[in-house]
Protein backbone atom coordinates (compact mmCIF):
# COMPACT_ATOMS: atom_id res chain seq x y z
CA UNK A 1 0.00 0.00 0.00
CA UNK A 2 3.36 2.27 0.51
CA UNK A 3 3.61 2.34 -3.41
CA UNK A 4 0.00 3.22 -4.05
CA UNK A 5 -0.30 6.03 -1.62
CA UNK A 6 2.91 7.48 -3.50
CA UNK A 7 1.12 6.97 -6.22
CA UNK A 8 -1.88 8.89 -5.11
CA UNK A 9 0.32 11.15 -3.77
CA UNK A 10 1.76 11.87 -7.13
CA UNK A 11 -1.43 12.43 -8.90
CA UNK A 12 -2.20 15.18 -6.93
CA UNK A 13 0.92 16.99 -7.65
CA UNK A 14 0.17 16.04 -10.88
CA UNK A 15 -3.58 17.54 -10.41
CA UNK A 16 -2.29 20.85 -8.68
CA UNK A 17 -0.02 21.29 -11.91
CA UNK A 18 -2.55 20.74 -14.59
CA UNK A 19 -5.93 21.36 -12.71
CA UNK A 20 -5.82 23.90 -10.23
CA UNK A 21 -2.86 26.00 -11.01
CA UNK A 22 -3.36 26.02 -14.85
CA UNK A 23 -5.88 24.36 -16.81
CA UNK A 24 -5.19 25.60 -19.92
CA UNK A 25 -2.83 22.84 -21.75
CA UNK A 26 -6.03 20.15 -20.75
CA UNK A 27 -8.98 22.47 -21.45
CA UNK A 28 -7.20 22.65 -25.35
CA UNK A 29 -6.31 19.05 -25.02
CA UNK A 30 -9.86 17.79 -24.01
CA UNK A 31 -11.27 19.14 -27.93
CA UNK A 32 -8.34 16.80 -29.20
CA UNK A 33 -4.75 15.96 -29.46
CA UNK A 34 -1.84 16.42 -31.96
CA UNK A 35 1.49 15.08 -31.10
CA UNK A 36 3.94 15.06 -34.30
CA UNK A 37 5.92 12.55 -32.47
CA UNK A 38 5.03 8.46 -32.22
CA UNK A 39 7.81 6.63 -29.86
CA UNK A 40 7.81 2.98 -29.62
CA UNK A 41 9.34 2.52 -26.20
CA UNK A 42 10.27 -0.29 -23.98
CA UNK A 43 8.15 -1.63 -20.54
CA UNK A 44 10.56 -1.39 -18.81
CA UNK A 45 9.95 0.81 -15.61
CA UNK A 46 12.95 3.08 -16.21
CA UNK A 47 12.78 3.75 -19.28
CA UNK A 48 9.74 6.15 -19.63
CA UNK A 49 10.58 8.74 -23.00
CA UNK A 50 8.04 11.07 -21.55
CA UNK A 51 10.28 11.01 -18.43
CA UNK A 52 13.34 10.80 -20.30
CA UNK A 53 12.75 13.62 -22.54
CA UNK A 54 10.79 16.12 -20.44
CA UNK A 55 7.68 16.22 -22.29
CA UNK A 56 4.46 18.00 -21.48
CA UNK A 57 0.72 16.00 -21.71
CA UNK A 58 -0.03 15.53 -25.42
CA UNK A 59 3.29 15.94 -26.63
CA UNK A 60 3.76 12.24 -27.91
CA UNK A 61 1.99 9.51 -28.81
CA UNK A 62 3.47 6.36 -27.17
CA UNK A 63 3.65 2.60 -27.69
CA UNK A 64 5.59 0.75 -25.06
CA UNK A 65 5.86 -3.37 -25.16
CA UNK A 66 8.67 -6.02 -23.96
CA UNK A 67 12.36 -5.16 -26.01
CA UNK A 68 10.05 -2.09 -27.79
CA UNK A 69 9.73 -4.26 -31.12
CA UNK A 70 7.81 -3.46 -34.26
CA UNK A 71 6.35 -6.81 -35.80
CA UNK A 72 6.36 -6.79 -39.40
CA UNK A 73 3.15 -5.78 -41.45
CA UNK A 74 0.41 -8.60 -41.64
CA UNK A 75 -3.34 -8.96 -42.22
CA UNK A 76 -4.06 -12.39 -40.76
CA UNK A 77 -6.44 -12.06 -38.48
CA UNK A 78 -5.15 -11.68 -34.57
CA UNK A 79 -4.92 -8.96 -31.90
CA UNK A 80 -2.82 -6.17 -33.45
CA UNK A 81 -1.88 -3.57 -30.61
CA UNK A 82 1.23 -2.28 -32.06
CA UNK A 83 -0.12 -2.09 -36.06
CA UNK A 84 -3.82 -0.48 -34.52
CA UNK A 85 -1.49 2.27 -32.76
CA UNK A 86 0.53 2.66 -35.71
CA UNK A 87 -2.06 2.95 -37.53
CA UNK A 88 -3.42 5.61 -35.36
CA UNK A 89 -0.96 7.59 -35.11
CA UNK A 90 0.46 7.98 -38.56
CA UNK A 91 -3.28 7.88 -40.95
CA UNK A 92 -5.10 9.61 -38.31
CA UNK A 93 -3.06 11.94 -35.78
CA UNK A 94 -0.33 12.19 -38.92
CA UNK A 95 2.56 12.18 -36.53
CA UNK A 96 5.50 13.17 -38.24
CA UNK A 97 8.17 11.50 -36.57
CA UNK A 98 8.61 7.75 -35.49
CA UNK A 99 11.24 6.92 -32.78
CA UNK A 100 11.72 3.78 -31.74
CA UNK A 101 13.48 3.68 -28.64
CA UNK A 102 15.73 0.83 -27.32
CA UNK A 103 17.84 1.09 -24.01
CA UNK A 104 20.96 -1.06 -22.41
CA UNK A 105 20.17 -3.76 -19.92
CA UNK A 106 17.05 -4.84 -21.77
CA UNK A 107 15.21 -7.79 -20.10
CA UNK A 108 13.34 -8.44 -23.46
CA UNK A 109 16.94 -8.17 -25.56
CA UNK A 110 18.42 -10.72 -22.84
CA UNK A 111 15.26 -13.06 -23.05
CA UNK A 112 15.88 -13.29 -26.72
CA UNK A 113 19.99 -14.28 -26.37
CA UNK A 114 18.48 -17.26 -23.58
CA UNK A 115 19.52 -20.52 -26.16
CA UNK A 116 16.59 -22.08 -23.76
CA UNK A 117 13.31 -20.25 -24.29
CA UNK A 118 10.97 -22.52 -23.20
CA UNK A 119 10.59 -21.12 -19.50
CA UNK A 120 9.93 -17.88 -20.71
CA UNK A 121 6.34 -18.11 -20.70
CA UNK A 122 3.77 -18.53 -23.33
CA UNK A 123 3.58 -14.96 -24.57
CA UNK A 124 7.08 -13.33 -24.10
CA UNK A 125 9.12 -16.15 -26.51
CA UNK A 126 7.03 -15.81 -28.97
CA UNK A 127 7.15 -11.56 -29.16
CA UNK A 128 10.88 -11.42 -28.63
CA UNK A 129 11.56 -13.91 -32.16
CA UNK A 130 10.66 -10.75 -33.86
CA UNK A 131 13.94 -9.88 -33.16
CA UNK A 132 15.82 -12.94 -34.08
CA UNK A 133 17.11 -10.76 -37.41
CA UNK A 134 19.35 -9.03 -34.87
CA UNK A 135 20.31 -12.29 -32.84
CA UNK A 136 21.67 -13.74 -35.63
CA UNK A 137 23.66 -10.89 -37.07
CA UNK A 138 25.34 -10.29 -33.34
CA UNK A 139 26.23 -14.50 -33.84
CA UNK A 140 27.56 -13.58 -37.25
CA UNK A 141 29.29 -10.42 -36.45
CA UNK A 142 30.64 -11.26 -32.75
CA UNK A 143 30.76 -14.64 -32.23
CA UNK A 144 33.84 -14.69 -29.53
CA UNK A 145 32.72 -11.65 -27.72
CA UNK A 146 31.93 -11.31 -24.14
CA UNK A 147 28.04 -11.13 -22.79
CA UNK A 148 27.56 -7.49 -22.13
CA UNK A 149 29.10 -6.43 -25.52
CA UNK A 150 26.94 -9.11 -27.16
CA UNK A 151 24.04 -7.94 -25.30
CA UNK A 152 24.25 -4.24 -26.29
CA UNK A 153 25.03 -5.17 -30.22
CA UNK A 154 21.80 -6.92 -30.22
CA UNK A 155 19.46 -4.37 -28.06
CA UNK A 156 21.12 -1.49 -30.72
CA UNK A 157 20.51 -4.39 -33.54
CA UNK A 158 16.95 -4.84 -32.82
CA UNK A 159 16.14 -1.35 -33.12
CA UNK A 160 17.05 -1.67 -36.67
CA UNK A 161 15.00 -4.30 -36.98
CA UNK A 162 11.87 -2.53 -35.95
CA UNK A 163 12.79 0.14 -38.40
CA UNK A 164 12.74 -2.42 -41.12
CA UNK A 165 9.14 -3.68 -39.94
CA UNK A 166 8.16 -0.08 -39.78
CA UNK A 167 8.99 0.15 -43.42
CA UNK A 168 7.00 -3.09 -44.44
CA UNK A 169 3.64 -0.80 -43.22
CA UNK A 170 2.59 0.41 -46.86
CA UNK A 171 0.74 3.44 -45.47
CA UNK A 172 3.88 4.28 -43.28
CA UNK A 173 6.41 3.45 -46.42
CA UNK A 174 4.36 5.61 -48.82
CA UNK A 175 5.15 8.10 -46.18
CA UNK A 176 8.48 8.53 -45.61
CA UNK A 177 8.86 8.41 -49.57
CA UNK A 178 7.17 11.48 -49.64
CA UNK A 179 9.07 12.85 -46.84
CA UNK A 180 6.29 13.22 -44.43
CA UNK A 181 7.40 10.79 -41.58
CA UNK A 182 11.00 10.46 -40.33
CA UNK A 183 12.43 7.14 -38.59
CA UNK A 184 14.76 7.47 -36.26
CA UNK A 185 16.67 4.92 -34.31
CA UNK A 186 17.49 5.59 -30.67
CA UNK A 187 19.32 4.35 -28.57
CA UNK A 188 19.46 4.92 -24.08
CA UNK A 189 22.53 4.02 -22.42
CA UNK A 190 21.20 3.79 -19.09
CA UNK A 191 24.87 2.90 -17.39
CA UNK A 192 26.38 6.44 -19.11
CA UNK A 193 23.41 8.30 -18.72
CA UNK A 194 24.19 9.06 -22.83
CA UNK A 195 21.12 9.28 -25.45
CA UNK A 196 22.58 7.64 -29.01
CA UNK A 197 20.87 7.60 -32.86
CA UNK A 198 22.01 5.53 -35.50
CA UNK A 199 23.48 7.05 -38.23
CA UNK A 200 22.79 5.29 -41.54
CA UNK A 201 25.34 7.17 -43.14
CA UNK A 202 28.18 5.20 -40.89
CA UNK A 203 26.17 2.55 -40.09
CA UNK A 204 26.33 3.49 -36.48
CA UNK A 205 24.61 4.37 -33.28
CA UNK A 206 26.33 7.69 -32.09
CA UNK A 207 25.64 9.72 -29.44
CA UNK A 208 22.68 12.50 -29.65
CA UNK A 209 22.62 13.47 -25.83
CA UNK A 210 26.61 12.89 -24.62
CA UNK A 211 27.15 11.62 -21.15
CA UNK A 212 27.12 14.30 -17.89
CA UNK A 213 30.61 16.33 -18.22
CA UNK A 214 31.01 15.91 -14.67
CA UNK A 215 30.49 12.06 -14.88
CA UNK A 216 32.93 11.88 -17.71
CA UNK A 217 35.97 13.75 -15.73
CA UNK A 218 35.32 11.61 -12.76
CA UNK A 219 36.33 8.81 -15.06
Amino acid sequence: MRDIARFLSGFKVFQRTYFCENNQLFSDLNQAQNPKVLVIACSDSRVDPALLTGCEPGDMFVVRNVANLVPPYETAPGHHGVSAALEYAVKVLQVEHVIVLGHSCCGGIQALMTPERDGLGEFIAPWVQIAEPALIEVAKELPDKDEPLRQRACEQAAVLVSLENLLTFPWIWERVMRGQVYLHGWYFDMQKGELLSYLPETGTFEPLVAQCEAKTQAR
